[in-house]
């Protein structure tokens, strides 16, 4: 896929998972324990992998945009009635962007290894 195409994947994403969070979501946690956690691990690791492929930016500054929008949802999850800000979902954001480029600079030397 070409890079605009992940861009425009990467905004209806924005859209989607910003709705999604800001939706009142009742039932879900009685799946298992921290199952939000998991849910929010999903996401952000998904959308590092977009981002990743949309834009050309340096790591740390995707890693920051991120961090941003995971603090950005919480922030308006403590301004709705029904949703509240929790700094556990935060750090499930952030360790999901950031095993994206763990995993993705693992297989980068992995493959540099085997070509020599």
């Amino acid at each position: 896929m070409t890079r605009r195409v992940y861009q425009v994947i990467f905004l209806a994403s924005i859209i989607g998972f910003t709705i999604l969070f800001a939706k009142e979501i009742k039932g879900v946690s009685n799946l298992f324990p921290h199952v939000d956690k998991v849910a929010h691990f999903g996401i952000f690791f998904v959308l590092a992998m977009v981002m990743d492929k949309a834009f050309k930016l340096p790591l740390m500054v995707q890693i920051l945009l991120l961090a941003g929008y995971g603090a950005a949802i919480e922030f308006m999850q403590d301004m709705l009635p029904y949703r509240q800000a929790s700094v556990g979902d935060f750090v499930a954001d952030f360790i999901g962007a950031v095993s994206y480029f763990i995993i993705k600079l693992g297989f980068h030397l992995g493959s540099k290894q085997r070509n020599g």
